[in-house]
């Protein structure tokens, strides 16, 4: 390996193979030098490892000259270079940029989000029981051992189980099917049971089939078998009488039991705000708790409700939902309005969110209690607290007194944006809540702990 001649001052450049190429200063140029022919001689007297290193540490520090040859022999000139940041490599096929490796991409905050979940329809199938066996015993000089074979196995039950640790039904898959039971074996062994398979639900779920319910799991503890397993089949041995001594019938399992449920959380948050789209309720949900619901600047940016968690002094934990927006018509199922009502119906108490920034706000407000009264009777009337949001803009200002006179309950003017007032919304929260808990407890009911 050497090097070729070049103009002077030109940039050095590697090459095929690891050569440079270019211009090496006046040290390369002058034809026929003794100096150039020694340099030669003596640079490929080198091993290859030296030089490759010298031509990577000349093309990063881009200088122009050569060092003499004899500062090329001593081993430790090579050391005294800056080393480069990039690995080196052998092959001229690897000297390309050097590539970190793929990593796996970050989930947006979108995808990352996990949503309320206060109903769902679940397809259960109770565990198939074993099949009986048919056999004989088989033992030396006993010739007529009789059948000998065993029962299968039940399949398991589907069983729903309150767990005070859950709180929505995001985790309660859509299909469930349970665990089969063993077959029978020979010497009279019977199979083994399918071990029970448990779906874990929070409190106060309401299990309906056909529009009927069917069962009100309330307290932590409760079980209800959604799906019955089958029985096990049996073995010849069974079939064993005084007019048949050699039975050789068996019977398969039985498939277990198929339902379809649907399971309801009575209660889905202790508040509940209702408002028309873009009226900023997923602004405030962010500005009280720890929530993150999407927020955008166009209309239905909620699809799904949130619950965040409201803390206070003494370890009390008020849970708020961010109910999507309705529309007007919603009673007659307009757009999605069945499924947007239903969450407001489980929530204890109710916070109308009302934009102020628009115009005639009040409108708003009657609207929202008349959807709500038409889908059912008295959900308007629950308590409640009125909110105006949306207080920093100019046109908010305005309304705001106009709104105030034409409503006898006072309303809690704020901004979800900038904060400003949220302390008398969250005092006027907790007064809500301890009313809620007070009226539980008279009615001998244990209120809802968050």
């Amino acid at each position: 390996m050497g090097f070729r001649r070049g103009t002077p001052g030109a940039e050095p450049s590697l090459g095929r193979c690891g050569r440079l190429e270019g211009g090496a200063g006046p040290a390369l140029t002058e034809a026929g030098s003794s100096t150039g022919s020694s340099l030669r001689t003596e640079v490929s007297m080198l091993p290859p490892r030296f030089v490759f290193t010298l031509t990577r540490a000349i093309l990063e520090s881009k200088r122009p000259w050569i060092p003499a040859a004899d500062s090329l022999l001593d081993p430790g000139y090579l050391f005294k270079q800056q080393a480069s940041p990039r690995p080196l490599f052998l092959s001229c096929a690897q000297c390309s940029n050097h590539q970190e490796p793929k990593r796996k991409r970050n989930l947006s905050e979108k995808k990352l989000k996990r949503y309320f979940v206060d109903h769902r329809r679940v397809f259960v199938t109770g565990g198939s029981g074993g099949n009986g066996m048919s056999c004989f015993h088989s033992e030396p000089r006993k010739e007529y051992g009789g059948p000998d074979g065993g029962d299968g196995g039940d399949g398991g039950h589907v069983i729903l189980k309150v767990d005070k640790h859950v709180r929505s039904l995001s985790s309660v898959l859509s299909v469930y099917r349970g665990f089969d039971g063993e077959p029978g074996g020979s010497k009279n062994c019977y199979g083994r049971n399918g071990d029970c398979l448990y779906i874990r639900v929070p409190p106060g779920t309401l299990v309906k089939e056909e529009n009927e319910i069917v069962a009100d799991l309330s307290q932590p503890g409760d079980e209800y078998i959604a799906a019955l397993g089958g029985a096990g089949g049996k073995g010849n041995r069974f079939f064993l009488a005084n007019d048949n001594r050699a039975p050789v019938t068996c019977t398969p399992g039985q498939p277990g039991q198929e339902r379809v449920l649907y399971l309801e959380m009575k209660t889905m948050a202790h508040a509940g705000m209702v408002g028309f789209p873009n009226a900023g309720k997923s602004s405030l949900l962010r500005a009280i708790s720890n929530a993150k619901p999407a927020v955008a600047s166009y209309p239905f940016t909620t699809l799904n409700p949130h619950v965040g968690i409201v803390h206070y002094e003494g370890y009390q934990q008020v849970a708020v939902a961010d109910i999507p927006g309705i529309i007007r018509g919603a009673h007659q199922n307009r757009g999605l309005g069945f499924a947007f009502l239903r969450h407001i119906e489980r929530c204890r108490f109710l916070l109308f969110v009302v934009d102020l920034s628009v115009a005639e706000p009040w409108t708003q407000l009657e609207d929202l209690k008349y959807e709500l009264e038409k889908y059912e009777e008295g959900l308007s009337e629950r308590p409640h607290a009125i909110i105006g949001n949306k207080i920093d803009l100019p046109q908010s200002k305005v309304n705001f007194p106009q709104l105030q006179a034409r409503l006898e309950q006072k309303v809690i003017p704020l901004s979800a944006l900038t904060g400003e007032n949220l302390e008398e919304l969250l005092l006027h929260l907790k007064e809500l809540y301890d009313d809620y808990v007070e009226t539980e407890r008279k009615q001998g009911q244990e209120p809802l702990n968050w």
